[in-house]
């Protein structure tokens, strides 16, 4: 069950480049840009700076790396409805139902 103040990683493994990629959230910012810090991702990467979608893709090494820095690995269902939850988003309620 996802937690306050933590960073998500989903199991997409789209390919680019030669890499597979997938999706890394944050419930904060800050700590979206911090992981990406410790893990080596450039934060001019970040997408959707500032909505309900803000996001990096990033391959599967780094996504090695976060895991063991206490990221929590989810389903690309578990990140939508985390998404979903969120002001911004077209489906989002404030009672969160």
């Amino acid at each position: 069950m996802p937690r306050d103040n933590m960073v998500y990683i989903d199991n997409m493994y789209a390919p680019y480049r030669g890499m597979k990629m997938c999706h890394m959230i944050a419930d904060t910012s800050e700590e979206l840009l911090s992981m990406a810090d410790q893990i080596g991702v450039n934060r001019k990467w970040i997408q959707d700076k500032g909505t309900y979608n803000e996001h990096f893709d990033i391959c599967s090494s780094k996504k090695a790396k976060a895991i063991l820095l206490g990221a929590q690995a989810v389903t690309m269902m578990e990140l939508g409805r985390i998404l979903v939850k969120r002001p911004g988003h077209p489906l989002y309620t404030e009672s969160g139902e």
